[in-house]
C-alpha cells in the first residue's frame, strides 16, 4: 500500500454527476429564479442548478421504497469503557490495518450517558451479530460527532467538546490535530476528485460559527492551509443532542481530462434546507461564500469558479443533522424532529419517498451511510441512539 502521508482521499463511491460554476449563463429547471449582479450573485430557487447550460439528469427510481428490511448490525458501547450514543459512519475502503468493508462509528455520550463526553471510535464489521472493537479512545475527540477514513486508512475524528479535528493511524494511534478556524466541529468529510497528487481537502462544519472550514492538504510539499470558505449557516446555539447547524457534508465529484466537476452537499437543521455547492475544489478564500439569512440565498465572491445553489427547503426537513449519499447521486437526510424521518431527494430538489424509522418524538439517527454500486444493491446503515446500535436497511 503506497503512502500518502497526511493527504486524504475521497471516501464516496458510486455514480457520480458533472457539475460546473454557478452564475453566468447558468441554466435551471423551470420554477427557479437566479439574478447576477456585479461579482455577487444571489440564488433563490428550491432547485440547484448543478450544470452550466444544461440540467443534469436525476435517477428518479426510489431507492427508500426498495429498502424495506431493518437488521440490527450490532451494538456501539464500547467495552472498555462503556462510551454509547452512536453517531457518525464511515466505510473502509481498503485493507491496511484495518478491513476493507468494516464500519467506523463515534459515540458521543459516555457510560453514564452524558452527552458530548464520548472519546471513543468503534469499528464493527458489516454484518449481523458484530462486536464492537475500541478503534480508539482519546479526549481528542470527546463529544465525537464525526469520522472519516481515507484509502490509506488513516482515520479522522472531529469532537464537539475537544473542539478539535484529529488524524489517528491504521492502528487508532494519535497522530495529529487541528483546532485553527474551527471552534465546535459537527461533521466532517473529505475530498478527493481522483489523480494522484491532486489536491486533498477536509471539510469541517462548525455548529457555533455556522461555517464550513476547509482543511487543504497541500500535494507534494505535505502543507496544510486551514480557511473559513463558507460562513452565514443559520445555528440555534444548542449543546449535545440538540445542536444544529450546517452538518452532513456530502462530496461528489467526476474528473473530465483535467478537470475536476465538484459538489459538495451541506444539510442545514436550523433552516430545513440542503445546499449544494459547485465545484468545490475551487473554494480557496476566506468567506468566498456567504449564506444569507434564512438559508435560501447566497453571496459568491467568484461565481463563476463555485457559487451554492438551494437544492431543497421546507417540509418534509425537519431539523435534520445527517445525510448520506447514494450510488446513484441522490441524497437521504435525516430529520431529528418529527418522527425520526428519512428524506430522499434528487441533487435537483424532487422528493422521492420518506420512512420514519421511529415515532419517537425523541431524536434517534444521527448518522447514515450507503453502500453499493446501483440501485440493485444498495443498503443503508444508520446509527439508533435509543438501542445504541448500527442498523443497515436493507433490500
Amino acid at each position: 500500500m503506497p503512502t500518502f502521508n497526511n493527504r486524504v482521499l475521497v471516501l464516496i463511491t458510486g455514480t457520480l454527476f458533472a457539475t460546473s460554476a454557478c452564475g453566468g449563463n447558468t441554466t435551471v429547471p423551470t420554477g427557479a429564479a437566479g439574478s447576477n449582479s456585479g461579482s455577487q450573485v444571489s440564488y433563490t430557487s428550491q432547485v440547484s442548478a448543478p450544470g452550466a447550460g444544461s440540467i443534469v439528469p436525476s435517477d428518479t427510481t426510489s431507492i427508500l421504497k426498495k429498502l424495506t428490511k431493518d437488521v440490527e448490525i450490532g451494538s456501539t458501547i464500547d467495552g472498555k469503557n462503556g462510551d454509547m450514543g452512536p453517531r457518525a459512519i464511515s466505510l473502509v475502503r481498503s485493507t491496511f490495518g484495518l478491513k476493507k468493508g468494516q464500519l467506523l462509528v463515534c459515540n458521543f455520550e459516555d457510560s453514564a450517558g452524558t452527552a458530548g463526553k464520548g472519546t471513543t471510535i468503534e469499528v464493527l464489521n458489516p454484518k449481523p451479530h458484530s462486536k464492537p472493537v475500541t478503534f480508539t479512545q482519546s479526549t481528542k475527540v470527546e463529544g465525537c460527532d464525526g469520522d472519516a477514513v481515507t484509502a490509506t486508512n488513516q482515520v479522522y475524528g472531529a469532537g464537539m467538546l475537544s473542539g478539535l479535528v484529529s488524524q489517528f493511524d491504521q492502528a487508532g494511534k494519535l497522530k495529529k490535530s487541528y483546532r485553527s478556524h474551527i471552534q465546535v466541529p459537527f461533521a466532517e468529510a473529505d475530498a478527493f476528485c481522483g489523480e494522484p497528487y491532486a489536491p486533498e481537502d477536509i471539510y469541517v462544519a462548525d455548529s457555533k460559527t455556522g461555517s464550513i472550514v476547509k482543511i487543504a492538504f497541500v500535494p507534494v510539499s505535505g502543507g496544510v492551509k486551514i480557511t473559513e470558505v463558507i460562513t452565514g449557516f443559520g445555528i440555534n446555539k444548542g449543546s449535545g443532542w440538540s445542536a444544529l447547524g450546517p452538518s452532513g457534508i456530502q462530496y461528489n465529484s467526476q474528473r473530465t481530462g483535467s478537470l475536476c466537476n465538484d459538489t459538495l452537499y451541506i444539510v442545514d437543521g436550523v433552516d430545513n434546507t440542503v445546499v449544494a455547492v459547485s465545484n468545490a475544489s475551487n473554494l480557496l478564500e476566506k468567506d468566498e461564500i456567504v449564506v444569507q439569512p434564512g438559508g435560501k440565498k447566497f453571496k459568491c465572491a467568484h461565481p463563476k469558479d463555485t457559487c451554492a445553489t438551494l437544492v431543497y427547503s421546507g417540509s418534509p426537513l425537519s431539523a435534520p443533522v445527517a445525510s448520506a449519499l447514494l450510488p446513484n447521486g441522490n441524497l437521504i437526510v435525516a430529520n431529528t424532529k418529527g418522527g425520526n424521518k428519512l428524506v430522499e431527494l434528487t441533487p435537483t430538489g424532487q422528493v422521492l419517498d420518506t420512512k420514519t424509522i421511529d415515532t419517537s418524538t425523541t431524536a434517534h439517527v444521527f448518522g447514515l451511510l450507503a453502500t453499493g454500486t446501483s440501485d440493485s444493491d444498495t443498503a443503508l446503515f444508520y446509527t439508533d441512539t435509543k438501542t445504541n446500535t448500527l442498523q443497515e436497511l436493507e433490500q
